[in-house]
């Protein structure tokens, strides 16, 4: 089974230190939680490992494969960006047929929250229709391994619940990395946490040390996981 391992990566802007030699792994199979204060540089990682920022260091390899440029990680990491990317004056059904291979278009063509989009053009969206959209065509793509950036950003309950429910179903045939502020629905949908402060990943084997970490306080501990 391949995973997905990522070391040495080291990242600063002038004279800060975002990413201080980083070590993370996921494997098939495993939905990982990356969280951290805002400004801590989980999106700068996100995007180191997939390749459209660069670092000062890095070694990132799925199974027996390094990935030393883009074309390298082609359908084996794919990656959900904060920012929507969508091009707009496109209809959703073009854009189904543009991102994805033959096979996998029916999975979107026939679910049942796109259909009733599939000709809109993508700026006729709502921003929660928008972002529903564009993760379904991520992890619908070839990739082994995804990344995903904010994904419940703009985002109602609803749909939200729906993208949770979707991704634990997809799991078993790949491997996600996935960031959000919105921690608590990250924490719940997670297999296993990392934790980003200063630079360091710290790996959270008791969602109670997150308390000790200040990241939350004891009466959201107590009120959302106990």
């Amino acid at each position: 089974m391949n995973s997905l391992h990522i070391d040495s990566v080291t990242k600063s802007f002038g004279n800060k230190i975002i990413l201080s030699d980083i070590f993370m792994s996921c494997n098939k199979g495993e939905i990982k939680g990356l969280i951290g204060r805002n400004g801590s540089g989980k999106s700068t990682l996100l995007k180191i490992i997939f390749g459209t920022e660069k670092a000062e260091s890095k070694f990132v390899r799925v199974g027996n494969k390094v990935i030393k440029n883009n074309s390298d990680r082609k359908n084996l990491i794919n990656y959900l960006p904060q920012d929507n990317f969508l091009p707009n004056n496109i209809s959703i059904r073009t854009l189904i047929h543009l991102f994805l291979r033959k096979e996998n278009r029916p999975i979107l063509l026939e679910n049942e929250h796109i259909k009733p989009l599939l000709y809109k053009e993508n700026q006729h969206l709502s921003g929660g229709e928008r972002r529903m959209v564009e993760i379904l065509l991520i992890v619908h793509s070839d990739a082994e391994f995804i990344l995903l950036d904010e994904p419940f950003n703009g985002v109602s309950p609803i749909i939200k619940t729906y993208i949770i429910d979707y991704i634990k179903k997809l799991k078993a045939s790949k491997g996600f990395i996935i960031t959000d502020h919105d921690y608590e629905n990250v924490i719940s949908l997670a297999d296993t946490i990392v934790y980003l402060q200063n630079g360091y990943l710290k790996p959270i084997d008791d969602k109670s040390e997150l308390i000790d970490l200040g990241y939350i306080s004891r009466a959201t501990f107590d009120n959302v996981y106990k």
